[in-house]
């Protein structure tokens, strides 16, 4: 592993206990200037996650409650009269940072989901004709919890498609959460991390060094086949955008970088593809009852596509 990728992985297992599959891809996602989705029950450390890369890069973390009373000016700031100079100020609103954790996204309205979800593909604010741009780098973790629909605002798919990955931390085994009891019970785990390990001038680096990894012709029609795939397939409702192979392409380059390779191998572009294409994809009522989820309707798209001989 690339010995910078690991010793931020390592900064942030401090405080997460035995996710290192999502730390890994939430990292592969920081690479790629994409943001993340985090789907999952109260409780699992979604929060500490975040928290833990904030400081272990050492950005500007901030954090947003959604509730249906959010305005998109608590997203996205707003302006007002100075005064003293009787001049228009712009005041900063939630997405001006480095890493923004969105709790709960589906509790916010529609107008308010916009407002942030246009930051995260902008990445700017425009307010009164100025335009504000945001801090680099720049990622936001939205969650929300599968199981609640009470008192929610369902995401639309086009908003989904936004999400660069989704991904989901799970309940911990039973040893792991004897550590987790362990590491709560003197301090909040957050303080493990003293100092940050990388800046953000590194992770806007390492973003470089990303774009800069090969990827051949039989990858890149690796890739597209796939895609190409869920658009022409009874089992599926919606298929898979070119946004989607787009994000695809980027994550595989990243786990090329992360795994210290100088091309992409069909192993990288398997790595990430159900975290960056599931919850891209609808399912027809009888792809429901195939492969119930969309996961698992990836998991065997991928299985199942021939495997192109790798040449450098």
């Amino acid at each position: 592993m690339n010995s910078n990728i690991n010793r931020l992985a390592e900064s942030v297992g401090k405080v997460i206990v035995g996710k290192d599959d999502t730390i890994i891809k939430l990292i592969a996602s920081l690479l790629c200037e994409g943001h993340v989705l985090l789907e999952d029950v109260p409780g699992v450390g979604k929060t500490q996650l975040i928290t833990a890369l904030s400081r272990s890069i050492g950005g500007k973390f901030n954090r947003i409650q959604l509730t249906p009373d959010v305005m998109p000016s608590d997203i996205a700031g707003f302006t007002m009269l100075d005064q003293k100079t009787g001049e228009f100020v712009y005041r900063d609103g939630a997405v001006i940072c480095n890493f923004l954790l969105a709790d709960e996204i589906n509790r916010a309205s529609p107008k308010v989901q916009s407002a942030l979800l246009e930051a995260m593909e902008e990445r700017q604010i425009s307010l009164d004709g100025v335009t504000h741009p945001l801090p680099k780098p720049f990622l936001v973790m939205a969650t929300q919890n599968p199981v609640e629909t009470y008192g929610t605002f369902h995401l639309p798919e086009a908003q989904m498609d936004r999400f660069f990955m989704k991904l989901s931390m799970g309940y911990p085994t039973a040893e792991e959460e004897v550590r987790i009891l362990e590491r709560t019970e003197l301090h909040n785990p957050i303080e493990n991390i003293e100092n940050s390990v990388m800046t953000d001038r590194d992770i806007i680096n390492l973003q470089e060094d990303v774009r800069k990894v090969r990827v051949t012709e039989q990858v890149k029609n690796y890739i597209v086949g796939i895609v190409n795939s869920t658009r022409n397939d009874r089992n599926v409702t919606l298929g898979i955008s070119p946004r989607g192979s787009i994000a695809l392409y980027k994550a595989s380059k990243a786990f090329a970088f992360i795994y210290e390779r100088e091309y992409v191998t069909p192993d990288d572009v398997k790595t990430a593809a159900v975290s960056v294409l599931a919850h891209r994809i609808i399912l027809s009522p009888q792809g429901k009852s195939q492969f119930g989820t969309p996961e698992e309707y990836v998991r065997h798209i991928i299985s199942e596509f021939p495997v192109p001989s790798m040449g450098k």
